[in-house]
């Protein structure tokens, strides 16, 4: 099983300062209606090409509409060894702030 977080959580933990890797796994077009500030925007399938830009030794935190796509991201980076997060619910569910 996925490790998750909520929208809520995270919310609380970028409001609290905390330093995180977010990382949108949503397309362009998705993005482009408003991503969350600091989240790093690689499409889904650019994931297996872009591993090697990631540190397995970082916890990292996925996002995507409802939150299926990143599921599915997190257990394919921990089958590699990563430390992998989905944020349950999606952009769907977050309320905080976006940037455009």
């Amino acid at each position: 099983m996925v490790k998750e977080i909520t929208t809520e959580e995270l919310q609380k933990k970028l409001e609290n300062g905390e330093s995180l890797h977010l990382i949108d796994v949503r397309e362009n077009e998705e993005v482009a209606e408003g991503i969350i500030p600091g989240a790093v925007h690689i499409p889904m399938g650019e994931i297996p090409q872009k591993m090697d830009q990631l540190d397995t030794d970082k916890e990292y935190i996925f996002i995507c509409r409802s939150g299926r796509r990143s599921e599915n991201v997190c257990f394919f980076l921990e089958d590699h060894g990563y430390q992998a997060r989905n944020m349950v619910g999606g952009m769907l569910e977050w309320n905080g702030e976006v940037k455009r």
